[in-house]
């Protein structure tokens, strides 16, 4: 048997069991709230590694083992900002969401929680948030469509078209039946196969390498600054990488876990989980772009065309063409985890956000489920449509969601749980206002080059978020009782933990 087809062996073993667990979700989901989210019985390992894996996506082996490659640890200021800013929410933001979104009138998406949270009666609120996710997602989707077809083009000399459709069809189909269940449990093996996959290339790597002194060795005589966390680095760069942490807040795909749990008690386990699962993956990702610039310093008959391909280059090296399939699986497991994601909160925008808040409200939970299916499908067609070109443009859109989501969302989330003078009118105000900022920065290449855009977009939405609010608040007897009882129940679940401080 070839290399290649040891490889297309591997891939097809985990196809197939992605296709399975798939199914059996969907034997197990029976209404709205199961398609949407798994009906709220989720453990804490598994909300912790899908989690990780549907936020993490190909960045964790590809671009961030790319960009330390080319440019040494000065890049990995963004794997330190990202873990602060997910310990922090796991920390204060999941226990707190998962107990208020079941008071707040069991809301099953964040932009019902805003809605029922504030008592919007206007329905703006709802279907603000509901088109920001709409929007950003469909973009975000087509992205990871286009590094899936790139994935099997570049791996295999397949056609780029090919590997978008088989990529796409894999997660349309478990995502359409399964709904969040599958998702959620699909994200987790694969979760499992990137961290094995990142211990496994440094760790081999470091002994075909000489060890830990030769390989040091070799990459000094590269560059002696690549093992530098300061070298090239300006304060203002420093912070606007570390920024990157305060994308999670807002993230609506990330956020949705916490709402998922068993209980809010829960809450700390998972985040020991899954911080201990995110540090395990960032350090063997750049262990994996140190030890490539070591093995290519000292095999220079070698050559790597592509600085983001050093995690794939290695794993064909240093193992067998079977193994080497494993660990393409496992890349494609980064891109996939995070598609199949914000294909469902794609679909609960359309169907609980949009259709259900604003045109029907009658609908039974079975048209819901099937709506849900069809919203996957649909926003599915949109996407591939956009990355058929693999437009520039598109790609470029993914950056502005992490800032865009961040910015708006993040701000308000923190507000409407620890704040009770957040009003509708406020947080209203404080999504257009990130989102705005988000866009425009992004796209005025003098202030996006100095800085993140998430940054100048997160403390605007939240001083807006915030003057408006105090300018609009009206005590309100039944909010005020909500934000009591989900103190309650927080204290019910976890005594005498930080996470039941309230504000204001």
């Amino acid at each position: 048997m070839s290399d290649q087809n040891y490889q297309l062996l591997a891939l097809l073993i985990y196809l197939t069991a992605m296709l399975a667990i798939g199914g059996w979700a969907y034997l197990r989901t029976t209404d709205l709230g199961d398609y949407m989210l798994g009906g709220r019985g989720l453990g804490p390992m598994v909300s912790a590694l899908s989690a990780g894996a549907s936020d993490m996506s190909g960045w964790l082996l590809l671009g961030l083992p790319g960009a330390i490659y080319a440019a040494g640890l000065v890049e990995g200021w963004i794997a330190v900002g990202l873990t602060v800013g997910a310990w922090l929410n796991w920390k204060y933001v999941a226990p707190r969401l998962r107990t208020y979104t079941e008071v707040a009138g069991d809301s099953i998406t964040v932009p019902s929680f805003l809605e029922n949270r504030l008592k919007d009666t206007s329905r703006l609120l709802r279907v603000a948030s509901g088109s920001i996710i709409l929007l950003f997602f469909t973009f975000y989707v087509s992205s990871g469509m286009v590094a899936g077809g790139v994935f099997f083009e570049s791996s295999f000399g397949s056609g780029y078209h090919l590997g978008m459709l088989i990529v796409t069809g894999v997660v349309v189909a478990y995502t359409l039946f399964g709904g969040f269940l599958a998702v959620s449990y699909t994200d987790f093996v694969q979760g499992t196969i990137m961290l094995v996959a990142l211990i496994m290339v440094p760790v081999v790597g470091v002994f075909a390498t000489g060890g830990l002194g030769e390989t040091a060795a070799s990459i000094r005589a590269v560059d002696p600054d690549r093992l530098s966390l300061l070298a090239g680095a300006t304060g203002l760069g420093v912070v606007s990488a570390a920024a990157w942490g305060l994308g999670y807040f807002g993230q609506p795909h990330i956020i949705v876990r916490f709402m998922a749990l068993r209980s809010a008690g829960e809450a700390a386990s998972a985040r020991r989980i899954g911080i201990g699962w995110m540090l395990i993956s960032l350090f063997g990702a750049v262990g994996t772009a140190l030890v490539g610039i070591a093995y290519f310093e000292q095999h220079p008959e070698a050559s790597l065309s592509d600085p983001e391909a050093i995690f794939i280059a290695l794993g064909q090296i240093l193992f067998h063409p079977l193994v080497a399939g494993i660990l393409l699986a496992a890349v494609l497991a980064a891109i996939m985890s995070t598609i199949s994601s914000q294909l469902l909160v794609t679909s609960s925008a359309l169907v609980e956000d949009l259709y259900k808040a604003v045109l029907r409200t009658d609908a039974s939970d079975r048209q819901l489920v099937m709506l849900g299916r069809l919203a996957v499908l649909g926003v599915s067609v949109i996407a591939a449509a956009l990355a058929w070109q693999k437009s520039g443009t598109v790609l470029e859109l993914v950056a502005y969601a992490w800032a865009g989501f961040g910015a708006s969302f993040g701000p308000v989330i923190l507000l409407s749980l620890y704040w009770r003078k957040l009003t509708a009118t406020g947080a209203l105000a404080g999504l257009v206002t990130g989102a705005v900022t988000v866009i425009a920065w992004g796209n005025v290449e003098a202030l996006s080059s100095r800085m993140y855009e998430i940054l100048p977009g997160f403390v605007l939405s939240a001083i807006v978020t915030v003057v408006v609010s105090l300018l609009t608040y009206r005590p309100d007897p039944r909010i005020e009782a909500e934000f009591d009882e989900a103190i309650r129940l927080l204290d019910r679940d976890a005594p005498a933990s930080p996470e039941k401080v309230a504000v204001g």
